[in-house]
């Protein structure tokens, strides 16, 4: 047989976690989650007692590996960045271009491309995070890259082919019409960077718009005669939010005000990561800028944040010890809500028969001690 059952640990199931159960992994894929022993024949993974959780997945990564995605829109690029993030139990990404010429865009488009061509493990399409979005929260992008695409541009953005496409976008920027026939070409239109009031915003919800790509983040606030960007998100029952869970970006009760108001699966964890999370460095250079990861966040000279430093095992972490989430709903906010925003809730972010045997494993003290992606160690 050439099974591989996954033994002695606590299992995520659609329950919770539970013990005495074997996972059988073959050909990529979980074919069977069996109470008891592994069958007979099985390879064994014993885990020691230690927790066995979907793999996390990120929507928002623009580096790792002391790599910058827009730096390197290569193949090669793109495998350093996934390896970097490996080790923190991310087994799929999104990787993020943040706000470039069109000349990168078309680079970065191709990369992506190419290395699904390739397998590259975990890259599951790419996320374009502007460059059409609102100067008046440009938060560390450049506003000189900032423009509305005409239709050539648009044609570009759903040109992919395969994988999934991201887009982040201010939507004030576009016409209701435009966003719909963006969702209707398959590109997952997100809201970000945003002067929108409350009522473009649901507006733009209601055609075509999925979402936040970070809730609180260069967005209209909350008021209390004034609802803004985050109201019209926290109020729709429909719109996703990702969060950055680092303690710099949002406050935790802003975080735990979100996750009680919206319905359960609707908030999913990202990082916005930059290259020095599993890199060496702990600076890296965006517009010929020097921006600083010092104590976990990210920064320009004058202050502005810059990304995080990030992963994923830590914003598990972060979830449980900060908000006081159970681990069970943390996890799935790092795996299977990302995997249903993006249309892929069938085939990742459970441990059940038939999906990819995209796993990972914690131990106590929530440290990733092992992973695999498509039954890959």
């Amino acid at each position: 047989m050439s099974a591989t059952a996954f033994v002695n640990g606590r299992v995520l199931s659609e329950r919770g976690f539970e013990s005495d159960l074997s996972v059988i992994v073959e050909d990529a894929h979980i074919v069977a989650v069996l109470p008891g022993p592994a069958p007979a024949g099985a390879r064994t993974v014993d885990l020691q007692g230690r927790y066995l959780v979907p793999g996390f997945i990120d929507t928002q990564v623009n580096g790792g590996g002391d790599v910058l995605f827009n730096d390197a829109p290569t193949v090669d690029g793109l495998r350093r960045i996934m390896q970097a993030h490996r080790k923190f139990g991310t087994t799929a990404m999104m990787p993020t271009l943040i706000s470039d010429d069109v000349a990168v865009m078309v680079r970065a488009i191709a990369a992506v491309r190419e290395a699904i061509a390739q397998n590259v493990p975990g890259i599951l399409g790419i996320h374009l995070e502007g460059p059409y979005l609102a100067a008046a929260r440009k938060g560390v992008h450049d506003p000189d890259k900032f423009h509305t695409p005409g239709a050539d541009e648009l044609d570009l953005i759903a040109s992919l082919g395969v994988g999934k496409t991201m887009l982040t976008l201010a939507p004030e920027r576009f016409g209701d019409d435009t966003l719909q026939a963006l969702a209707a070409r398959g590109v997952l239109v997100c809201a970000g960077h945003t002067a929108a009031d409350y009522d473009r915003l649901r507006s733009a919800f209601a055609n075509g718009v999925r979402g936040v790509t970070h809730l609180y983040n260069a967005m209209t606030p909350l008021g209390s005669r004034e609802p803004g960007g985050v109201g019209a998100c926290i109020e729709d029952p429909n719109a996703w939010c990702g969060v950055i869970v680092d303690g710099e970006h949002v406050h935790d009760a802003s975080l735990r005000i979100a996750i009680a108001a919206k319905p359960r699966g609707k908030i999913m964890l990202v990082t916005d990561a930059m290259p020095p999370v599993g890199g060496d460095s702990e600076d890296f250079v965006l517009y010929g800028e020097t921006m600083t990861c010092r104590d976990g966040k990210c920064t320009t000279a004058s202050g502005t944040l810059a990304g995080s430093s990030l992963d994923m095992a830590t914003a598990v972490r972060n979830s449980v010890r900060r908000l006081g989430l159970p681990l069970e709903e943390a996890c799935r906010m790092a795996s299977t809500y990302p995997a249903e925003f993006l249309g892929l809730g069938h085939e990742l972010g459970r441990i059940a028969p038939g999906y990819r045997a995209d796993l990972v494993v914690l131990d106590d003290a929530l440290n990733v001690r092992g992973s695999w992606i498509a039954g890959e160690a």
